[in-house]
């Protein structure tokens, strides 16, 4: 369909029903056979909308007015939930985004997937007893307003910077350590980065709390090596905050939107924090990556215990597997586990991880699942179960393609992505049925998903 067929003009205001949400939380309906979606729209909501934006297929659009509204609908906890964008969904009760992102994951299967969805057993969503404070970690952009020192968020589709002195999904330990920060920055007057002018020197401040310790980790990232008056700056943070058990630097002078940069400095304090899932625990440095909410982390991995149905004696693959998380939650009731992912620095850990808790049965390779497989195949050793991870791309093509080959009796995927986990199911629909797919709900209030499918050998 070309813009020319399309009947709907930029500024162009006409009424909306609400049928359900999309993928990224937003409302989706319907006007002249155009979809249309509208941020801030809940199902089942009469709207007058107003369009913004117009593509091949489909417009964007803007609330002017509710004549109907949700019963679902409540007021958002947070006073920046509009200009801010880190949350989708604050504006609808809890109960209902649960329902709600059981409907997305139905959506992606119904577009990406052969197998009619009323055949599919798809789970409802498993919650949080209380879905709010629960990221370990904040990374917030520094910034001046006048001459105050802030800290937060980029708006949505802005450059506006908007401060965030309590965000309601971050740990409140997170939240204070960021404040009382920006202070001592103020304080001490040291240089604060601009991104117009690439001048000054503080650009993030990174906050990690273990949840189970109390620990925190503060990372500063900066342009240069150089702090003025940092000294005093540490001895500040050590008078002010003394749960702040590892006080590191990271420089970053690049014009990158990424945090951090190549070169790490222990400013004070210990290179890690400890954080304990179950019975494991875990090193954190400053780079290493670690599920963001670890109250449903435990419930995510039970979940890949429950599908992956050990029995003691299984051979499995923790494909992605990153600092080795799943895998280790799995070893004690496995024969072996095998992981493999292409960062070294995360093997590195994996290794220590599985050391630091006496699993002698584990063995953790930097490489690509795609192939070292066939290559342990060759050798004589062929898994009963492949656990994959992936990015929200997927898995490879190629590793897919591998999958089908091995045959393992049992495949679990974790997918942080219901379409491209519908995709890749399809492509596995060669050899394998889908026993069920379970959402998992790590990330209360945003439009994210979790699932883990259960995939069994026909």
């Amino acid at each position: 369909m070309d813009k020319a067929t399309i009947h709907i003009k930029k500024g162009q205001q006409f009424p909306l029903t609400i049928k359900r949400l999309g993928i990224n939380g937003e409302g989706v309906g319907y006007f002249k056979k155009q979809v249309v979606f509208v941020p801030g729209a809940l199902p089942g909501e009469e709207v007058v909308v107003e369009a913004t934006n117009i593509h091949r297929k489909y417009a964007e659009a803007k609330i002017k007015k509710i004549r109907k509204r949700s019963p679902h609908r409540v007021t958002p906890r947070c006073p920046v939930y509009e200009q801010c964008g880190g949350c989708q969904l604050q504006h609808l009760d809890y109960e209902s985004q649960l329902r709600e992102k059981r409907d997305i994951v139905i959506q992606a299967f119904e577009r990406h997937c052969r197998l009619p969805v009323e055949t599919l057993r798809i789970q409802p969503a498993i919650g949080m007893d209380n879905p709010w404070y629960y990221r370990n970690k904040s990374q917030f952009q520094v910034g001046k307003r006048k001459e105050n020192v802030i800290a937060g968020l980029y708006g949505l589709n802005s450059h506006q910077l908007i401060d965030i002195s309590e965000c309601f999904i971050q740990h409140q330990a997170t939240n204070r350590v960021t404040n009382i920060v920006k202070t001592i920055l103020q304080d001490l007057r040291i240089p604060i980065y601009d991104e117009r002018t690439r001048t000054g020197l503080v650009r993030t401040i990174v906050a990690r709390v273990g949840f189970h310790t109390g620990d925190v980790q503060l990372v500063l990232i900066t342009t240069k090596k150089e702090i003025p008056r940092r000294e005093l700056f540490i001895a500040e943070i050590k008078r002010r905050l003394p749960e702040v058990k590892s006080i590191v630097q990271n420089i970053n002078g690049e014009k990158t939107s990424l945090i951090f940069g190549k070169e790490t400095l222990l400013l004070e304090g210990e290179e890690y924090i400890q954080e304990v899932l179950g019975d494991l625990s875990f090193e954190l440095s400053a780079r290493a990556f670690f599920q963001l909410n670890p109250i449903q982390t435990v419930k995510l991995y039970d979940e890949v215990k429950r599908a992956a149905a050990l029995t003691g004696n299984e051979k499995v693959v923790d494909a992605y597997c990153g600092v080795g998380t799943i895998g280790l939650w799995l070893a004690k009731e496995a024969g072996e586990i095998r992981g493999m992912d292409t960062i070294p620095e995360a093997i590195e850990d994996a290794k220590k991880n599985a050391e630091r808790h006496g699993l002698t049965n584990t063995m953790y390779v930097t490489g690509k699942a795609e192939v070292l497989l066939p290559q342990w195949i060759k050798a004589g050793w062929k898994p009963d179960v492949i656990v994959v991870d992936p990015p929200r791309t997927g898995c490879d093509e190629q590793l897919l393609k591998t999958i089908l080959q091995v045959k393992p009796k049992t495949v679990v995927y974790v997918s942080c992505n219901p379409s491209s986990l519908a995709r890749d199911v399809d492509t596995l629909l060669e050899r394998y049925t889908i026993d069920y797919i379970q959402p998992v709900d790590m990330f209360p209030h945003t439009a994210h998903v979790e699932c883990v499918a259960k995939l069994t050998l026909k």
